[in-house]
């Protein structure tokens, strides 16, 4: 028989995996674009100015979290959130860090 603590704890353990996916500024900022509407690599890289290789790493760990999932659409492949929690993650952090906190 399963405890509640450890239905608990693996729920922890992937909020915090969820977490680390997202502690990194680029990272945030991808998820942040990607909030707004699905991109292709190319526009997030005009966006964010950065390099393609950059983007296309930080991609690939969000992608392995399964924050983010691809569409091919023609020679494009799109980006998008895997749900619109990641999202309110993401801008809530950013909002709460420019709050003033005294």
């Amino acid at each position: 028989m399963k405890r509640v603590s450890d239905k608990r704890d693996t729920s922890l353990e992937a909020a915090a995996g969820l977490l680390r996916a997202l502690a990194s500024p680029i990272r945030l900022a991808i998820v942040h674009e990607l909030g707004t509407e699905p991109r292709c690599v190319h526009e997030l890289v005009e966006l964010l100015d950065a390099s393609q290789p950059l983007v296309s790493q930080h991609l690939r760990v969000l992608r392995g979290a399964r924050l983010v999932t691809t569409e091919r659409r023609g020679k494009e492949v799109v980006y998008m959130l895997t749900d619109e929690h990641v999202s309110h993650i993401a801008f809530d952090a950013i909002r709460h860090s420019q709050e003033d906190h005294r």
